[in-house]
């Protein structure tokens, strides 16, 4: 299993904006074959900061997504977002079980 975990953020004006845009990306990615987990959120201390948390069957479901239609129309639309600090890890587990 791989699981992805980070942050980003946005100015928090930007976040209404982003919701629809982001609405779009989680349903589709949701629906692949591969994927586990995909979700944002909102901190709730901290407006502008957006926390990701994904988790994928492995590699090659990753790979995928990555090359999707949804991924590349998400990367174009969210460039009026002013995204910054950007920080996503990926991790790996052995044995297919959560860490």
């Amino acid at each position: 299993m791989i699981l992805v975990a980070g942050t980003f953020r946005m100015p928090p004006e930007n976040v209404t904006i982003a919701l629809g845009m982001a609405r779009r990306v989680i349903e589709a990615t949701r629906a692949e074959d591969g994927c586990i987990t995909y979700a944002y959120a909102q901190d709730l201390l901290d407006p502008g900061l957006i926390h990701v948390s994904e988790s994928w069957r492995d590699r090659e479901a990753l790979a995928a997504h990555g090359k999707s239609a949804h991924m590349q129309a998400w990367v174009t639309e969210r460039a009026v977002l002013n995204l910054t600090e950007r920080a996503i890890r990926m991790y790996e587990t052995d044995d297919g079980e959560a860490i």
